[in-house]
């Protein structure tokens, strides 16, 4: 049985992946800012069959929160194995390049806190010498585009952080996932025409719970966006910056 801390369980794809864990009898904690939304999604999952499903309020822009979010899900469980870190927000883009305090926002919420909360988990679990920590990080942090650079940004430190976690902790016994899903239907996109690329949160979430069963590294959810941002970091700059992405 996992014992698993969900950071920003409101979120479709978070709520999705902690189905999975409850469907085969999963502990979760679930931390978010909306104690409504928690309450509800908890009640779901003991019905769903979770083992436990204990909530808590955090903003993860609150970083002195940080250390006491992790004590509550550790003494909630029993315990702490594994941590799933899915906060975050869609950046406007034109809001980023007319405001830098907004751009500062949006990039402390995407990478800064993210950074934090990693740091916190990493040192309990090389401590305790076993755990997993899972990060969503974002296709869009594997080469910056003019439509959303300042969140791509974001997510491209997720990723270099999480690369170098991974390594420091490598011979501790704690593997360290980064998951980067491309587009996907999810109330914070629905604003965006779809198409054939774009992917369930169910669907996600599936592939999310086996990164983390197997402790792989680094995760392109679906896996044909692994060719797809292959081609993208793969044109020249010349001919890139000439391209509207």
């Amino acid at each position: 049985m996992k014992r698993v801390l969900v950071v920003g369980a409101t979120s479709a794809i978070a709520e999705a992946v902690a189905r999975e864990f409850a469907a085969r009898g999963d502990a979760l904690y679930l931390a978010g800012r909306s104690i409504e939304r928690l309450q509800a999604i908890a009640a779901d999952l003991k019905v769903r069959g979770a083992s436990t499903a204990a909530f808590g309020g955090f903003d993860a822009r609150e970083t002195h929160e940080v250390v006491a979010l992790v004590e509550r899900a550790t003494q909630a469980l029993g315990g702490l194995d594994t941590v799933l870190i899915a906060h975050g927000t869609l950046s406007n883009q034109q809001e980023c390049e007319r405001s830098i305090p907004k751009m500062l926002e949006e990039f402390a919420t995407n990478a800064g806190s993210v950074m934090v909360l990693c740091t916190e988990v990493a040192n309990q679990f090389e401590a305790q010498g076993h755990g997993t920590i899972a990060v969503i990080s974002s296709v869009a942090g594997d080469r910056g585009r003019q439509s959303n650079y300042v969140y791509g940004a974001a997510k491209a430190t997720v990723t270099a952080f999480t690369s170098g976690l991974r390594q420091r902790l490598h011979s501790k016994g704690v593997k360290v996932i980064t998951i980067k899903p491309g587009f996907v239907d999810t109330p914070m996109t629905a604003a965006f025409k779809k198409g054939a690329l774009w992917a369930t949160a169910p669907s996600v979430a599936k592939s999310i719970v086996r990164a983390i069963d197997r402790g792989s590294h680094v995760v392109y959810v679906p896996g044909f966006w692994r060719l797809i941002m292959f081609v993208i970091r793969s044109i020249p700059e010349t001919i890139f910056q000439k391209l509207k992405l």
